[in-house]
């Protein structure tokens, strides 16, 4: 149940949007082209395995994980709720 000027569906459009940018934001950074057999970051091979379990991969395991504790993402607060809005 919305409330104001919302209509009944707002908060589920709210979620879908947020998952819906979260979703193009992960194809976004997905690894593309050839995969390359030695890390373009500190030049480890790149075992074939990985090679095969990611096309495009760059990256070793190594170098992949500090990436992605670099780029964590928090998220943005859509709900605007007023309790937010007063802090």
């Amino acid at each position: 149940m919305a409330g104001g000027w919302t209509n009944d569906g707002a908060v589920q459009e709210q979620i879908d949007s947020s998952i819906e940018d979260a979703i193009a934001r992960a194809r976004s950074q997905l690894p593309r082209g050839e995969s390359l057999s030695h890390c373009e970051e500190c030049d480890a091979p790149i075992p074939e395995a990985r090679r095969q379990a990611v096309p495009g991969v760059h990256l070793c395991v190594s170098c992949q994980a500090e990436r992605d504790r670099e780029q964590a993402f928090s998220g943005y607060n859509r709900r605007a709720s007023k309790d937010s809005q007063l802090r």
